[in-house]
């Protein structure tokens, strides 16, 4: 794959994944030089001019989200400024999560955030397993990557025994459901309840499948506060499970959430590089070098 009128733009959250895209695509790779000021401002600065005619701007935004989030924006906006078209890579693409409101006086955030990338100047933007398909309704040019396949090809070289795919919750069946097909084993899906005003989550204690002896594997776009997964984990064990992993497209890992789910019994948590870290073990340049190219050419990807 390759590409002369293309210049990748490296953001503060993705420096290695930039470069990982640029040498995918044979393009150039810009850095964006960051200076934050002490009342907490950003200003960015690129190290060099986006000359090519396409830009693909990657930058994660992840915590400190806000920061990551308008630094994507004054990045797009520069490269649009100098006549690019412009296509942000967010692989982690925050606020999918407050897609409408959920209680009165909320706000569907991730609305505003389509409306704010595009007045910024992102022409097209590519993602990854977006938490949302109601979120994803309101951009008007965005790609959803399924991180699932290089997932299922990264379980399938753990050497599992009698491996089983489960989903923390009937909301995530459709995930784990295709992570098993690509596995060649079975699934099932947990049946989880979250208290919209405290956050506290629960999980039925039945299970609707024979665990033990078999090494579970669970599946989840996120794993943030990591409390679903503690809980199902820990059900798991009560049920026998041999080894249990947690497979995801984004490690958040807020606090002590590592720790926990490994305190829970889980043997290894494996992400994708959406978000740096020791979990980043799944590579997703190729397919976001891929969906990049499809965006300039105008064609649609499948989620």
């Amino acid at each position: 794959m390759s590409s002369s009128d293309m210049t990748v733009i490296a953001g503060p959250s993705s420096p290695e994944l930039a470069a990982g895209i640029a040498r995918q695509l044979g393009a150039g790779l810009v850095s964006a030089e960051l200076r934050v000021f002490s009342d907490g401002e950003s200003k960015i600065r690129l190290l060099a001019g986006a000359k090519k005619n396409k830009c693909v701007v990657v930058q994660s935004t992840y915590p400190p989200t806000d920061s990551h989030l308008l630094q994507a924006m004054m990045i797009a906006k520069k490269c649009a400024d100098d006549g690019a078209q412009v296509c942000a890579v967010i692989p982690y693409l925050a606020y999918a999560r407050q897609d409408r409101a959920f209680l009165e006086g909320e706000v569907a955030t991730i609305a505003l955030v389509a409306r704010l990338l595009e007045a910024a100047g992102a022409h097209s933007v590519v993602t990854v397993d977006m938490h949302s398909q109601i979120g994803l309704s309101y951009f008007k040019n965005i790609t959803n990557v399924s991180s699932i396949p290089l997932l299922a090809a990264h379980a399938k070289a753990m050497k599992l025994h009698s491996p089983l795919a489960v989903s923390p919750d009937a909301g995530g069946a459709a995930r784990a459901q295709e992570f098993a097909r690509l596995l060649g084993t079975e699934m099932v899906a947990l049946k989880k309840t979250r208290d919209r005003t405290t956050g506290e989550v629960t999980i039925d204690p039945e299970v609707d499948a024979s665990v033990s002896g078999r090494d579970a594997i669970l599946v989840d776009d996120m794993i943030s506060s990591g409390g679903s997964i503690v809980k199902a984990a820990e059900l798991l064990k009560k049920e026998g499970a041999n080894r249990i992993y947690a497979m995801c497209a984004h490690a958040l890992l807020i606090g002590d959430a590592a720790k926990n789910i490994m305190a829970a019994g889980v043997q290894d948590i494996v992400a994708t590089n959406s978000i740096p870290g020791k979990h980043a073990k799944v590579d997703l340049a190729p397919a976001l070098a891929q969906a990049a190219m499809a965006a300039f050419a105008g064609k649609k990807q499948e989620a």
